[in-house]
């Protein structure tokens, strides 16, 4: 879930930055702070959006910097148990298929993308349905629902667990198939 939030730190300018603007300075300064860092409760930040409160300057002896107490916006995206999300395969392996979802990426685990029995061939580098025949390939737009998150401080160390192995979820392709059963069926049990 992505959600603007409001912040509040102190921050360090340094003697460098004085000639310039202060909230240009102080911009600068939370953008190369927060930007793509995890934050377990917050989850990952974004983008520093804008500065909207400067505090008055502090010199500590010894530094030349000065130490201002800010408030400011951002931009964060949270994975939440059970969101559905709709994202593009981004690598396909034998134990499973990356979903990329916005800035992050899931796994969808072999045993988690249908009900049928799924293998991994190799040459094509595709996962395919015993009986179904249906195949997940890189590049394919699935729609999926997060059922375990571990946020850790460095993203690529970051765990997102996903399934599509109900209802609604799947490739969209196979969700379209599935609407068109139903109608179908629907209208075969009208007559």
């Amino acid at each position: 879930m992505y959600k603007m939030v409001k912040l509040v730190d102190t921050i360090r300018v340094p003697p460098k930055e004085f000639g310039n603007p202060l909230k240009e300075s102080a911009l600068q300064v939370l953008r190369e702070s927060y930007e793509g860092k995890v934050d377990k409760d917050l989850g990952l930040l974004l983008a520093v959006t804008g500065v909207k409160k400067i505090g008055e300057g502090r010199i500590i002896p010894g530094d030349g910097a000065t130490y201002h107490d800010v408030e400011f916006e951002a931009v964060v995206y949270k994975p939440i148990l059970h969101e559905v999300i709709t994202g593009k395969v981004s690598e396909i392996t034998q134990f499973g298929a990356f979903v990329k979802m916005g800035p992050i990426d899931g796994l969808v685990h072999v045993s988690q993308v249908t009900d049928d029995f799924i293998s991994f061939n190799e040459k094509t580098g595709v996962l395919a349905g015993k009986e179904t025949k249906r195949v997940l390939k890189e590049g394919d737009i699935v729609r999926a629902r997060i059922v375990s998150v571990s946020l850790k401080p460095v993203i690529t160390e970051s765990k997102i667990g996903l399934t599509m192995r109900q209802e609604g979820l799947g490739k969209l392709e196979w969700i379209e198939e599935e609407k068109k059963k139903r109608k179908k069926k629907k209208k075969g049990e009208k007559k």
